[in-house]
């Protein structure tokens, strides 16, 4: 797993990253599946979205650990990249950088002011990570 700060299109973030065995098409299809982040989002219990896959201005809400449920609005999607602002506040960034035939890397882009949040990007880069090699 890397953590870097970066220089994004919404400004600095703390990325967490990992690589994975599987083409980019594959694991940007996970990312954007809104049925799907369930399984990948530590934090999601359950979504209602207005597209099944994520587009800009996708909204929705999401069921938090906690059985909250927040509005999101998907803000940007576009060239393997997807930001979004949950209850109004510009959350993390999600893309996926092909590395070649069947590798890639998938990144979350976490503002600095959530720092704290790294920790459960990286769980759940993990199990990215685990569904799309054993789907691959």
């Amino acid at each position: 797993m890397d953590l870097s700060l970066e220089r994004t299109p919404e400004g600095r973030r703390l990325c967490v990253a990992e690589r994975v065995a599987c083409p980019a098409t594959a694991a940007w299809s996970l990312l954007t599946d809104t049925e799907r982040w369930p399984e990948w989002g530590p934090s999601v219990r359950a979504v209602e979205a207005t597209d099944r896959y994520v587009r800009a201005g996708t909204t929705g809400r999401v069921r938090t650990v906690g059985g909250l449920w927040l509005p999101f609005e998907v803000t940007s999607c576009r060239a393997y990249r997807w930001g979004w602002r949950v209850a109004g506040v510009p959350a993390t960034g999600h893309r996926v950088e092909s590395l070649g035939h069947a590798t890639c890397r998938v990144v979350f882009e976490v503002p600095p002011v959530a720092a704290p949040y790294v920790v459960i990007c990286a769980v759940a880069i993990r199990r990215i990570v685990d569904r799309c090699e054993r789907d691959s």
